[in-house]
């Protein structure tokens, strides 16, 4: 019985060999800085998401997302001082492509599309914070004197 099932297990690693699903972790560590009026700043609370899940850390620091073929969303603030909203696109490894292609004749390109494995986010995230605006009640406080004819 083993006898018959020994090709069928070969053919099978065969063809998922180049299939990151196979050989690769779902997740990927990122690295997050935010710059505000063009110095890096601390102390930034970040909300990062994709379509699998979502994690909170504080910038600069790094965190550990689950890959995904989808964008994923960054979101952060400082207080009320300054805020940011970036979207960064997932990429597809193509290293991994060629080996799907090659060893399991574009297969596993298809199974690593739907777990996202054959995908990644660059490594480094720098996100731009804006600067908060002024109350309202703060931008006509003090009257301006000025000589009417």
């Amino acid at each position: 019985m083993s006898f018959l099932f020994r090709p069928f297990a070969v053919a099978a690693f065969a063809l998922l060999g180049g299939c990151a699903t196979m050989s690769d972790s779902p997740v990927q560590q990122l690295e997050v800085r935010a710059v505000l009026d063009y110095r890096e700043i601390g102390g930034v609370g970040c909300i990062l998401s994709n379509d699998v899940g979502r994690w909170y850390m504080i910038a600069p620091g790094r965190v550990t997302v689950t890959r995904s073929s989808q964008p994923i969303s960054i979101s952060c603030k400082k207080g009320a001082s300054a805020s940011a909203a970036e979207v960064v696109q997932a990429r597809l490894d193509t290293n991994k492509l060629m080996g799907n292609l090659v060893t399991s004749a574009g297969i596993g390109y298809f199974v690593d599309r739907h777990s996202g494995a054959g995908y990644g986010y660059p490594a480094i995230l720098t996100v731009l914070m804006q600067p908060a605006a002024p109350p309202p009640e703060a931008a006509g406080a003090t009257p301006v004197q000025t000589r009417v004819f």
